[in-house]
């Protein structure tokens, strides 16, 4: 029976993230999904779009164990994996360059301040302009895989877009099926720069900032708007992501998500934030 555990509450541009140095393994695992809905509960308890748990590496300075909202692992977050490297570097386990073992491999990161920026995976299964029926009528989209799936529809303003409706049929549709995938929709401010809103599966529900779909909606735009590297994307909580790339006939490498990783606050979670 765990007592009381020590955590981290970090942002990365709106995406929010309970962070659990558990190296020494502080976590009881008997129902760990369980337990981080419980906790990733707002008003209920702390609150959270996701819940991150350092652990031990022998191939890297640490390594990471991610999970949504809902107890669901994911194999990438571009937000949560800044803020894991800012709270590594601030708590002495890793210095300002540092390596972390993740899902998708080993993940190199750069904290400057309270910036963080860091290597994500190749994308693939990139697929461009293709047509899904919805209950209102079909919808051209595109898709790419930057980590986790997802769905970029370019829009002439985002503010117009339902996008947790629309989102969650998009998620659950029969097309991207068993896994579903995220949505996010994107318009043009100006040249290399979108504003962006995302329906994120795993939460459910519209999130402030989503790291992974700034990268696929920035990756789209280059083949559809012949955008070169960096593209800014500002996100719902009006911060900026910035990501760089290399494009080599629509065949993308060397991807960077750059932005800001917060510490809100720490403290010690008590048994009644993980009590039904």
């Amino acid at each position: 029976m765990m007592e009381t555990i020590s955590f981290a509450k970090m942002s990365g541009s709106g995406n929010d993230f309970i962070v659990v140095d558990n190296r020494d393994g502080v976590i009881d695992e008997t129902d760990l999904p369980d337990f981080i809905r419980q906790v990733c509960r707002r008003k209920m308890s702390v609150g959270a779009d996701g819940f991150i748990l350092i652990e031990r590496s022998d191939n890297a300075d640490f390594r990471w164990r991610f999970f949504n909202s809902d107890g669901s692992k994911a194999e990438m977050c571009g937000n949560g994996a800044r803020c894991v490297a800012r709270f590594a570097r601030v708590n002495g386990i890793a210095g300002e360059n540092l390596t972390f073992e993740a899902e998708t491999g080993i993940v190199h990161g750069r904290v400057d301040g309270d910036r963080a920026k860091v290597k994500m995976p190749d994308p693939s299964a990139l697929r461009l302009d293709y047509s899904v029926a919805l209950k209102d009528g079909p919808l051209t989209l595109s898709s790419v895989n930057t980590g986790v799936p997802h769905v970029v529809i370019l829009r002439p303003d985002v503010d117009d877009m339902e996008v947790v409706p629309v989102g969650r049929e998009i998620r659950y549709h029969k097309v991207f099926a068993p896994a579903g995938t995220n949505v996010n929709f994107v318009s043009q401010i100006k040249a290399g720069k979108l504003a962006i809103r995302t329906y994120e599966r795993g939460v459910e529900d519209e999130t402030l900032a989503c790291g992974t779909g700034c990268i696929a909606a920035a990756l789209v735009a280059a083949c559809k708007l012949n955008w070169d590297s960096p593209v800014h994307l500002q996100t719902r909580s009006k911060e900026i992501l910035t990501i760089y790339f290399a494009n080599n006939a629509a065949v993308f490498s060397d991807i960077h998500l750059e932005g800001d990783a917060r510490i809100i606050y720490t403290g010690r979670l008590q048994p009644d934030a993980w009590k039904r």
